[in-house]
């Protein structure tokens, strides 16, 4: 079953229930709360009959190795002083061989197929005879983490290769075909502090998400909310993994069995527990605390860095995440694609700030409506709500 024998029907039945409910005819907010949930959940039902268990079982193998070699990097990063991200700093090098690796492994699993990968890194400036140092170092710790993790019948990549394989990520995506989408690491600030980052890897097909895969190395395999760091018996290390109709699923990176995981079921806002980015360069944190603040939400903010935020969201360790970035910025769609799936499939709902569902249809790039709002369905219509009163007085505050 293609997208196209889905959107007819999905039109009709999205329509019927417009026109059956005077609540929604006469409330366009709560509407649009309502098709969103709505697309959600007919597209889970739509690819109930498709299968993607080999492209998952690749990319949680591809996430599971760039995992080892960023966490073999920011290990050597902690050692060190070096706390930037130059050309030739320890995260340029986890970023480049992550894709690499990632890349490198899905285009072998299946070498029938037309392979295409919407990435954030390209080799441009490791071409260059000056970081060639830099080029080498990525090239043996792509290698040595192949060697590391039994994948001794692979030959040995060259530095060409590995150059290749990053190069690969420089497809424009779109709404037709499939496309792996790939953020390396996303968290740049949090590896470099050796906090939260992510390796975040989804599969478009037609435009659509059907699966997400978050490694998240330093994330607690408990809640965020009761991890004690200095507390042994806390492990770190979470993989996340979701398929269109099929849930989502947690494990250990070392390889425990897989449990299903869902949203909270929370429906009062006074206890409700929300995550918003660490740095205050990635969004406004005082429109944040405007917006919980008129829900009722009473907890203090979760800060923490990367998609990591989805993971522990889709599991229930709070209720509602906020991402509000500076006026002019452009998401793009690896900051999102991975973290999305993995809600979704949990049960939560994902849109803009107009409560629009995000499209990834559409390039590179994510054109929503000002900022990105995640929590469950109960209460997603007061998010909506508080969101439109915020932005509506921060602007009237901006006129006067």
């Amino acid at each position: 079953m293609g997208a196209s024998t889905v959107r007819a029907p999905l039109t009709r039945g999205v329509f019927s229930i417009y026109c059956s409910y005077p609540r929604l005819k006469s409330n366009p907010l709560y509407f649009s709360v309502s098709l969103a949930s709505s697309v959600q959940q007919v597209r889970r039902a739509a690819a109930a009959s498709m299968s993607y268990d080999k492209q998952l079982a690749a990319a949680k193998k591809a996430a599971f190795l760039a995992a080892r070699l960023c966490q073999k990097v920011q290990k050597a990063l902690l050692q060190s002083d070096i706390q930037s991200k130059s050309d030739k700093s320890p995260v340029t090098v986890a970023d480049y061989g992550s894709q690499a690796l990632v890349s490198f492994i899905l285009e072998k699993e299946f070498p029938s197929m037309p392979f295409s990968l919407v990435a954030e890194e390209d080799s441009e400036d490791l071409r260059r005879e000056e970081t060639r140092g830099t080029l080498v170092r990525i090239k043996e710790l792509v290698n040595d983490t192949l060697a590391s993790n039994g994948m001794n019948d692979i030959s040995p990549l060259s530095e060409e290769d590995v150059l290749d394989a990053i190069d690969r990520g420089k497809s424009e995506g779109g709404p037709h075909g499939q496309h792996w989408v790939l953020d390396p690491i996303d968290g740049t600030k949090g590896f470099m502090r050796g906090d939260q980052y992510a390796i975040a890897l989804a599969l478009l097909d037609e435009g659509k998400v059907v699966l997400g895969v978050l490694a998240c190395p330093n994330l607690p395999l408990t809640s965020v909310t009761s991890y004690d760091r200095h507390n042994s018996q806390d492990k770190v290390g979470c993989l996340y993994f979701a398929q269109l109709g099929a849930g989502t699923f947690m494990q250990s990176i070392d390889g425990s069995p897989p449990r299903k995981v869902h949203v909270s079921a929370t429906t009062n806002p006074e206890g409700a527990l929300f995550f918003e980015s660490f740095e205050a360069a990635h969004s406004s944190h005082d429109l944040s605390s405007l917006i919980v603040k008129k829900m009722g939400v009473k907890t203090p903010p979760v800060r923490m860095d990367s998609q990591a935020k989805y993971g522990a969201l889709s599991r229930g360790d709070g209720e509602i995440y906020l991402r509000f970035p500076r006026e002019g910025y452009r998401e793009k769609i690896w900051d999102h694609a991975a973290g999305y799936m993995v809600v979704a499939e949990a049960g939560g709902i994902v849109t803009d700030a107009a409560g629009n569902p995000l499209n990834f249809s559409r390039g590179r790039y994510l054109d929503l409506d000002t900022g990105i709002i995640v929590t469950n369905q109960k209460l997603m219509p007061a998010l909506s709500k508080a969101v439109v009163e915020s932005l509506k007085e921060r602007a009237s505050s901006l006129q006067s």
